[in-house]
Parts: structure tokens; sequence; C-alpha cells
């Protein structure tokens, strides 16, 4: 997992002709398989949608056996956190310390929205 991976709830739509390869993470989720955000955002803009970058980050811990076991957790556990009026999100860090024999990993993921128009609707917020 690279930093600034692009994650898309399911069902997010996108501008037609854009249709790059995902992998399922969860079962909410997908990872955009050979993008990143930066990538990405080119590509919507460039189609004449919005990928806007949402000021309110979403940290969660996981723990594991391995690095890689207590990353996963951690990115479930963020993705969770996610509010639903956002259909995207981008790894902002990853962190991983060892502890007797355990693993504790830290991701941060960012907010993000695609769509057409160029401001977000919060009203569904209340």
């Amino acid at each position: 997992m690279r930093l600034h991976s692009v994650f898309l709830r399911k069902g997010c739509v996108l501008p037609n002709r854009l249709d790059p390869d995902r992998e399922p993470v969860g079962d909410s989720w997908t990872r955009l398989e050979d993008l990143d955000a930066p990538v990405f955002d080119t590509m919507v803009r460039q189609a004449g949608w919005h990928f806007m970058w949402i000021q309110d980050s979403c940290a969660r811990r996981g723990f594991g056996n391995s690095r890689e076991s207590a990353t996963a957790s951690a990115l479930t556990h963020a993705l969770g956190g996610i509010a639903r009026r956002f259909n995207a999100a981008e790894l902002d860090s990853v962190q991983v310390a060892s502890y007797l024999g355990f693993h504790m990993a830290t991701v941060t993921l960012q907010p993000r929205q695609v769509q057409q128009q160029t401001s977000v609707d919060y009203t569904d917020e209340i």
C-alpha cells in the first residue's frame, strides 16, 4: 500500500470513460490499483469533474502479528470512520510500531469527494 493511494466507496460514480482498475478492500471500498491521488485528480478534472479534498482526517489504529496485518486492520477501521457522505479517501500516512512481538499500526485517511458539481453539499449531515 502506497501513500496517496485512492479508495473509492462501492457505488461511487465516476465520469464517463474513466474506469480504473480496482481491488476490493472490505465490503464497502475498493482501492485504485495503479493510480495515486495526484494522477487520479488530473484524470477526473480532465473529464470536467472534481476530486475534492475534505479537511477532516480520520486516523485509526489496528493490531496484528505482523506489520501487514496491523496495517490492514488499521486501514479497515479508518475506512469505516470516513463519513458516509464522502465517496472516496486518500491514504495520508501509515505508522507502525512493534511491542513485545505484536505490531500496532496507525493509518490516517483524508476524506475525498468525486463529483460533477463544484461544491460539497453538507445538508445530509444532520
